[in-house]
Parts: structure tokens; sequence; C-alpha cells
């Protein structure tokens, strides 16, 4: 029997999504979540795709840690003859928020790529200390399984020095690690592909701004395949308007805070990061209770349409760079929650760049659709795409290349 399964697991600091995927077909499985781990209000939502146990089962409770959720996912799991122990289980993918310059692939995980990945917490004091303790703990559950690393920042690991460094002192940066490492790049790789198969176009003949609009938001530059720019930094705090991160902003302010506001190093962090960008501005980081308070008026309509405004402005101003860094564009392609879903959004970043080539058909825009499509004009120079981003199809894809039944040795990257 070919092992073909792949688990994809992505630990986050008190949850764990999770899918299970057969590399066969790319079909799904099983998916889920666990949240509030560490709380009494645990909940664990597992809905199986497959057989007769379809729908979703929840369960609520008290789950101490991730070892414990691990355990009671492969627990539902296995009541739908999907267990952890199944000889079909080929490898576990994890996704893994910062892998720094050093990790530019998906790679076979063992001590020495723990051990980096520990050493890179410092840049990634949120993430990566969460994608660890996933780690570890299916490594204990299944210590003879291939467990793969993918990771966000992999995919911008293409980018040159001129788009990689920040201009200040060489040595200090090096010393700290201070470049654009840019996320959200296993969506941003999916994307451009996809895109380039939409226009039925192989992906080294096609340049792409992929818009990646969710709670997080960036931007990349695609030239051929290979990331060129990126909107996020060193964090994922640089770039575009997001939710609740204020994106792009002079970096005196902090210092400005600090002088004037008395306000310590840990108050503005929260600040820039749990309570700027669209929440800052309006008091909701909701995109579709933004859009509600515009259209419907009233006292609430000022601030949501300011927060819109900037939101938009933003991110023109990104595509129009994006545009000038690339040179030639095939496609711009709007993807996550906000990207796919959100018509005005797509709509009002558009307006006004016919002179690059760029229009929105205001009925193809208004489709609601999970599939790849083009809401550009015949006539339109730039296609304009709405792309559903699936990163855990991604994940997936990547961990079965690395270590499925075409495998060689040669593939890893340690």
């Amino acid at each position: 029997m070919t092992a073909t399964r792949v688990l994809v697991l992505n630990s986050g600091s008190s949850s764990v999504k999770y899918q299970l995927l057969d590399m066969s077909d790319h079909s799904r499985l099983a998916m889920g979540l666990v949240e509030r781990i560490g709380e009494e209000t645990s909940r664990l939502k597992h809905t199986p795709l497959v057989g007769d146990g379809a729908g979703t089962r929840e369960s609520t409770g008290p789950i101490a840690d991730h070892a414990a959720a691990l355990k009671a996912v492969a627990e539902e799991l296995a009541k739908d003859g999907l267990g952890l122990d199944s000889p079909e289980l080929a490898a576990i993918g994890h996704r893994v928020v910062h892998g720094g310059k050093f990790f530019t692939r998906p790679t076979v995980i063992d001590d020495s790529v723990l051990a980096e990945i520990q050493r890179l917490i410092p840049v990634a004091p949120l993430h990566n200390p969460a994608n660890l303790t996933g780690i570890l703990t299916a490594r204990t559950l299944r210590p003879d399984l291939p467990q793969v690393a993918v990771f966000d920042t992999a995919f911008h690991t293409t980018m040159p020095e001129s788009a990689a460094r920040y201009a200040i002192d060489v040595k200090t940066a090096d010393e700290h690690r201070i470049r654009r490492y840019g996320f959200h790049g296993t969506s941003h790789a999916y994307v451009s592909r996809a895109t380039a198969k939409l226009l039925d176009r192989a992906p080294e003949d096609v340049n792409v701004i992929v818009l990646h609009l969710g709670n997080g938001a960036s931007a990349s530059a695609v030239r051929g395949g290979r990331c060129v720019d990126t909107s996020m930094g060193l964090t994922p705090l640089e770039g575009l308007v997001m939710g609740t991160r204020s994106g792009d902003m002079d970096p005196a302010v902090i210092f400005h805070l600090m002088r004037v506001g008395g306000m310590s190093t840990d108050e503005i962090d929260t600040l820039l990061n749990k309570k700027s960008g669209l929440v800052g501005l309006c008091g909701d980081n909701d995109m579709r209770e933004i859009r509600r308070r515009i259209d419907e008026g009233g006292a609430d309509a000022a601030s949501a349409r300011l927060a819109f405004d900037i939101y938009i402005h933003r991110l023109k101003k990104y595509i129009g760079a994006y545009y000038a860094v690339l040179g030639r564009v095939d496609a711009v392609a709007f993807t996550a929650g906000v990207g796919e879903n959100a018509a005005p959004v797509r709509e009002a970043a558009i307006a006004g760049l016919e002179e690059l080539g760029l229009a929105v058909d205001g009925e193809r825009n208004a489709v609601r659709s999970g599939e790849p499509r083009l809401i550009s004009p015949e006539y339109a120079r730039v296609a304009v795409a709405v792309v559903p981003t699936d990163e855990e199809l991604e994940i997936a894809t990547q961990t079965y290349a690395l270590v499925g039944p075409s495998h060689t040795p040669s593939d890893d990257l340690t």
C-alpha cells in the first residue's frame, strides 16, 4: 500500500488547525480546529469529509496543552478510520511562520532544524514557539513518521538584496538579523501559480501582483514564479493596513510615543499590532461591518468611510509600486478573506488605474464563487483575478513532494 495521505498542522499559541489530505487526488478527508487550548472552555470542531461520518462534530471542555489537543485530534480522526496509526499516512506537514534566510524550501525536520527554528524565536516570538510545540508533540505521537516544516518566509527568500535589505548599518542589521523576510508565503506561492493557470500560461512566463487580504494583509510582486518584493518585513507588522496592525508608519512615531506619551515598548507593541489598522481607525476590523456602516450612513459612517479610504489608499500605492518593480504586469490577483469576498474593496483598489491597463467589470466583480475567476473586462490589458487561496493544499503538496514516492534523499534541505 502506497502512503499518500498528509496531515497538515498549523499550531498557534492557543489553537491547532488541521487538515488531512490524500495527495493521490488532492482530496480532503477531514479538517478541524482546536481552540482556546489551556482554558476550561476549550473547543474541538472536527469535520470528516468522507464516509458515513460526514457532518461536523463539536466538543467543549478543558484541553490542557498542545499534546492533549493533538491526542484529541487523533481520536477524532480514528473515529472516521483516518487515525494517525494508518499506514496510508505518509507525513505530517507543519506550517512554520519564520524560517529566516536559512530555510528556502520545505525541510524534513531533524534536531538541527528544530534548533534553528528555536534560534529564530526572537524575530517571531508570537508564532515560532507555538509552531515548535506542535512539531514536538507530533513527533511524540508518530516518531517514525517524516515531519516536514513549510515556512511562511521561504517563498520570499528569492528577493534580491535591494528589496530585502533595510537602509541601516549593515553590521547592526546582520548581527540582529534585521531584513525584510515577508510572510503569507505559502499563499503567495499558491495564488501566483494558480493565477498563471487561470491565464493558461506557465508560471515562469507570468508577472503577478498578489494581494493577500485578510485580517492580516500582504502584497507581493512575483516575476516568473519568483518573489522579487513583498510588503511585510522583519515582522508581519509592515506594509498594508490590516485588521489590527498599522502597516507602514514613520518609525519615529515609536520614539515620540515613548518620549512624549510615556508609553513602554510593550504598550507600543500592543498598540501597533492589536489596536491599530482598521480597528484603531473605526473600532471594527471586519470589512463586512465597515461596509455595512458606510452603506447605512448615520453617525457611524464617517469613521468607517475614513478607515476604508485609508485602507484602499495604501493598497493602491502598493499596486502602483509593484507595477513599477515588475515593469510588466500580466495580472493582479486578490485572495484571502477580504480579497475573495469584498467586491467593493476590489473595485476601489483598481479604480483610477486604467492608464496602467487595469479595470474591473462590475458584473463579473459582483459574482460570488469559490472558483478562480477573472473580474476584468475583455479589453483590459492586465487581468484582474480573484483566486481563492489554499495554504493547506500548498503545504501538503510541498510536504508530499519532499517525502512521497518520487522523493530522493538529494531533495532534502536540512
